[in-house]
């Protein structure tokens, strides 16, 4: 029963997380990069940004400590950074690539945005829609790993 529960609550915390990246790469980096004026591109990323980075932190809290205690209760610590635990493994990397982002967000925006990327929005973006694909497939990549390794694949 409570192995049910963790999984079924780690799924849709990965499901929101992940799914809110997709989105944000799929749909809002291609309508900022429609958008005419810089002004408008930045207040528009910054809404959305700042609204998606409270669900996202939450999201990847909740996913982290079922992730954990998953490994505790199933004993995956031990297939971690070994063949059998590939998909744990790469889960696990993903999550921490996430947390150091989400914890580091606000310098890492004061980098992005300074100096000359504030002349030139259209490159920024440009970066930062490139940055979300690459994320996005690593993410994308360390669930189907999971789901494969996790039935048998």
């Amino acid at each position: 029963m409570l192995y049910s529960l963790l999984v079924t609550v780690h799924l849709l915390g990965v499901v929101i997380w992940i799914g809110g990246v997709a989105f944000v790469t799929m749909v809002v980096f291609p309508m900022i990069m429609r958008m005419e004026g810089s002004l408008e591109k930045t207040l528009f990323f910054q809404g959305v940004e700042h609204r998606f980075a409270r669900i996202a932190k939450l999201s990847v809290v909740v996913v982290g400590l079922t992730g954990f205690w998953l490994l505790h209760v199933t004993g995956g610590w031990r297939y971690l950074f070994k063949g059998p635990g590939v998909g744990p493994t790469l889960m696990l990397l993903v999550w921490l690539l996430y947390t150091f982002l989400l914890l580091f967000e606000g310098r890492l925006f004061k980098v992005i945005f300074r100096g000359k990327a504030q002349q030139d929005t259209a490159k920024v973006f440009r970066r930062l829609t490139v940055f979300h694909w690459v994320v996005l497939g690593a993410s994308l990549l360390a669930i189907a790993v999971g789901v494969w390794t996790g039935h048998g694949g």
